[in-house]
């Protein structure tokens, strides 16, 4: 399929500062935001997610933004559906998009299409799951087996990206990774410029290290308290990201707060690695500085674009 839009993808690892730069660009371009991150599609994960408030969202319009239940199934191939539909609406309108965030898999699959795969066993998937409830980290292990590549590019307590990778091997009899291998994700469907925020990477972990102290001021603990007290159990996939793992088991006696935060500190640390690692690989991003000269560059050669 041959590129059909013109798309800004504003990506990077978490507190690079994108929500900041999104927020000036759709000004200068008349553009609208999709969401482009895993965690910010859920309801009543604000505070850990760092999600963009309401009154953000209010005054430029955003999409994929609270769209599931914490307890509702959401993967690569649905937040496709619902982005390239947002996409179509939004240049029907006669706006530009920008898609901002850091799940970079969300991204290639935006960009690339999905590979052939089987669709989900909720049977097997069931005894997936159990088997990890019981023995934490028994599925990766398996995975090891099954498929090392994968294995090493899927963090341990990524379960949902974990059992899927197992789930696929059982079913097919091959790894993921070898099918990943063959796809290719080679022929892009849309027209994609993607650019991410480049930021010193000691600054970026001393931000990032604050970022976690203000989330607990602003409200961090009460927040889970509510998603407990709606019925949302820890053990839930989105329960289980980051900063809602960490005060989960500090609320259920696991740990003190001081051990929490420091826990959610390195794990935040951790991710943003991971997620630099994954744009570095991809040739096609751009990398730049944020500040107000980057916005004028970006805006303007966008500018540029569509009046050729």
């Amino acid at each position: 399929m041959r590129p059909t839009h013109s798309i800004l993808a504003l990506v990077g690892p978490t507190g690079s500062g994108k929500t900041e730069l999104a927020l000036e660009l759709v000004h200068r371009l008349d553009a609208e935001i999709v969401n482009c991150d895993s965690r910010q599609v859920y309801r009543y994960l604000d505070i850990g997610t760092a999600k963009p408030s309401g009154a953000v969202r209010a005054a430029v319009p955003h999409h994929l933004f609270d769209v599931v239940d914490p307890d509702q199934p959401f993967d690569c191939a649905r937040y496709r559906e619902l982005a390239r539909t947002a996409i179509a609406e939004i240049h029907a309108r006669g706006k530009r998009v920008v898609v901002v965030g850091g799940t970079g898999l969300y991204l290639k699959v935006l960009r690339y299409g999905l590979m052939p795969a089987p669709p989900r066993d909720a049977a097997r998937r069931a005894r997936l799951e159990a088997l990890e409830h019981a023995e934490p980290g028994v599925l990766h292990a398996r995975l090891r087996e099954l498929d090392p590549a994968s294995a090493a590019r899927l963090h341990p307590n990524d379960r949902a990206r974990v059992i899927r990778a197992v789930e696929v091997c059982e079913l097919t009899g091959h790894p993921l990774s070898v099918r990943q291998a063959e796809h290719g994700f080679r022929a892009a469907e849309l027209d994609c410029r993607v650019i991410a925020l480049s930021v010193d990477r000691s600054m970026l972990y001393a931000r990032l290290d604050a970022r976690c102290r203000r989330m607990i001021e602003e409200g961090l603990l009460d927040e889970v308290r509510a998603l407990c007290g709606r019925g949302y159990g820890p053990d839930l996939p989105a329960l289980q990201s980051i900063g809602y793992r960490q005060i989960g088991a500090h609320l259920a006696g696991g740990c003190d707060l001081e051990t929490a935060i420091g826990d959610m500190q390195r794990a935040t640390r951790q991710f943003a690695k991971r997620q630099l690692t994954w744009f570095r690989a991809d040739t096609n991003v751009e990398w730049i500085e944020p500040g107000q000269a980057s916005v004028e560059a970006i805006a303007g050669a966008a500018a540029e674009q569509k009046s050729n």
